[in-house]
């Protein structure tokens, strides 16, 4: 993933096309499943083996790379940006801007810088812990998606935070890889997406 600079901060509520904001419900199944993926992945090929996840493993780069050589690096990868988007789903809730959205990050640069520290930061740690840390983000990722009703999801942000958003429409932005479907992210690196949305619709 990297920053959001393929989406549009004007990306607001349509009834149809390529940039209407998907319902929460189906935003909570893409990220459920697209997560699923990564673990069902390190499951079959790996189980709790912290050497074999450390083994080469061909992932499919994402549009400004990841820095990923191994299943681990890719579950580091990943947890990144959950705990990035958690976070700004997070903040803007209470009122807050997070620092992701400050435009001198949405860089290219910047998300290649991101991606690899990420990546470097998931090699110092342990794999039961880096595992762990990743099933209790994404538990908590889906448990922020889920808390909004469907009138507040698709409802205006707060106008002091000075961003043309609703929960959902942020939660899109920022959930997407650029030029991809939205909420895929695993999926685009296993190379599954044409498996689990066939009829995908690019942003």
């Amino acid at each position: 993933m990297g920053p959001r600079i393929e989406a549009t901060p004007d990306n607001e509520v349509v009834s149809d096309g390529p940039k209407a904001v998907l319902p929460v419900e189906e935003a909570v199944r893409r990220t459920e499943l697209d997560r699923g993926l990564l673990i069902d992945e390190v499951n079959r090929l790996f189980g709790d083996s912290g050497e074999a996840l450390m083994s080469p493993y061909r992932v499919a780069g994402g549009p400004l790379g990841d820095s990923c050589d191994t299943l681990r690096d890719l579950v580091a990868h990943v947890l990144m940006w959950d705990e990035i988007n958690l976070s700004v789903l997070t903040e803007a809730r209470l009122g807050r801007i997070h620092w992701s959205l400050d435009p001198q990050w949405e860089t290219p640069a910047a998300g290649r810088t991101l991606n690899a520290s990420g990546v470097t930061a998931g090699r110092d740690l342990p794999v039961a812990l880096l595992l762990q840390r990743f099933g209790v983000v994404q538990d908590a990722l889906l448990a922020e998606l889920r808390s909004y009703p469907h009138e507040r999801w698709l409802a205006p942000l707060s106008p002091a935070l000075g961003l043309k958003f609703s929960p959902g429409s942020l939660a899109q932005y920022v959930m997407t890889v650029p030029q991809a479907a939205p909420y895929w992210h695993a999926a685009i690196h296993l190379d599954e997406v044409d498996e689990v949305d066939p009829q995908q619709e690019r942003i």
